[in-house]
């Protein structure tokens, strides 16, 4: 069924319900979660074929952890990842054969499981969607395994909700994938861009549900140019995936300073990107000495202003890293940056060789 629009009437209210991680270790991919980023564990639980689910939260984030013997190939494939980005849906059964009947693949047939019903499609690569309708009545987190949680207080690294999921796929795939959220799920397309950077370009589109909770942004490489993040990205991690995830914060210089000292490693901003970014703005809500100091990038948009920062990666592999954001009023996802900070690298190797 859809509305006058077009879109699936079941996909409105869709939600980001939790985000699920497959590890070789539950306990210490667990433990980064919570010694580095601050969120704090509800529990755990053994699974009934082996291996472990552990349950972590703050704010409107919420995870799984999981290992044990069905985690085993998407492990060995990728390494620890993002295997499921689980969505919560009024009507499992019906998100789920609506999804089929548009053509998405069967992951799971809706299941009822202490009380509520739970279904799955694929996404991409070897990432699902789980569906899930929690028991009548809930208006809380819910999650498979554990059931209704406890809200957990707020961190000192100020954390508050996923802002969206960066995943890169194959070439070709750009397009295909966006057509395909667009009909089984009722997405619809937000944002679309070329970035190029020197020899090295991407194509990328955001595709957000209808509810404005789930975002991804999608990137592909374009093969036409050099080897660049993306290709490397796919090649080590085995195929598509979740690049890094995007956590949400009111203010990213006291989320990034908290983080810092927990020990969260970020990636280096060239003094000359600071040099040269009021030709591009005005930082209306930091100083830019404070976006200086902790290396915190920003942009915008006709919207607004948006800051931000990406870890450094811990995956062994090096592929899956986070960013940290702060929207004052932007809808974008910092493409200025992008040339921004590549500019500001040349500038820098150029007046170091110049020396």
């Amino acid at each position: 069924m859809q509305s006058p629009s077009g879109v699936p009437q079941h996909a409105t209210d869709v939600t980001l319900n939790h985000l699920e991680y497959y590890a070789p270790d539950a306990d210490e991919a667990a433990a980064e979660l919570e010694d580095r980023f601050g969120l704090r564990p509800w529990g755990s639980r053994v699974l009934p074929g082996g291996g472990r689910t552990i349950a972590l939260g703050v704010r409107d984030i919420a995870v799984l952890v999981t290992d044990g013997p069905h985690t085993r190939a998407f492990t060995e494939r990728h390494g620890s990842g993002v295997a499921d980005i689980a969505l919560r849906t009024a009507d499992a059964a019906v998100t789920h054969r609506t999804a089929v009947a548009a053509g998405a693949r069967s992951l799971r047939d809706p299941a009822t499981e202490d009380g509520a019903t739970l279904a799955a499609v694929a996404a991409f690569g070897d990432v699902a969607h789980t569906l899930v309708q929690p028991p009548a009545g809930t208006d809380g987190t819910w999650l498979p395994g554990f059931g209704p949680l406890t809200p957990q207080p707020p961190s000192s690294t100020c954390l508050e909700r996923v802002d969206h999921f960066a995943v890169c796929l194959e070439p070709g795939d750009l397009a295909p994938a966006v057509e395909r959220y667009e009909r089984t799920l009722g997405f619809r397309m937000t944002f679309a861009e070329r970035i190029e950077v020197g020899t090295q370009a991407m194509d990328s589109k955001v595709v957000q549900s209808p509810s404005g909770d789930v975002t991804l942004t999608l990137i592909e490489p374009d093969t036409s140019g050099d080897c660049g993040q993306i290709d490397r990205f796919l090649r080590d991690n085995g195929g598509a995936g979740v690049q890094h995830v995007a956590f949400s914060t009111r203010n990213v210089v006291r989320s990034v300073a908290v983080l810092a000292e927990r020990g969260v490693g970020f990636l280096d901003t060239p003094d000359t990107y600071y040099d040269r970014l009021t030709e591009r703005l005005t930082p209306a809500r930091h100083p830019v000495a404070e976006l200086r100091d902790l290396d915190i990038l920003v942009d915008e948009d006709h919207d607004g202003q948006l800051y931000q920062i990406f870890t450094r990666s811990t995956h062994p592999r090096g592929t899956l890293f986070y960013e940290v954001i702060e929207r004052f009023g932007a809808r974008n996802f910092g493409s200025g940056n992008i040339r921004a900070l590549y500019e500001a690298v040349e500038e820098a190797a150029l007046a170091g060789q110049s020396r």
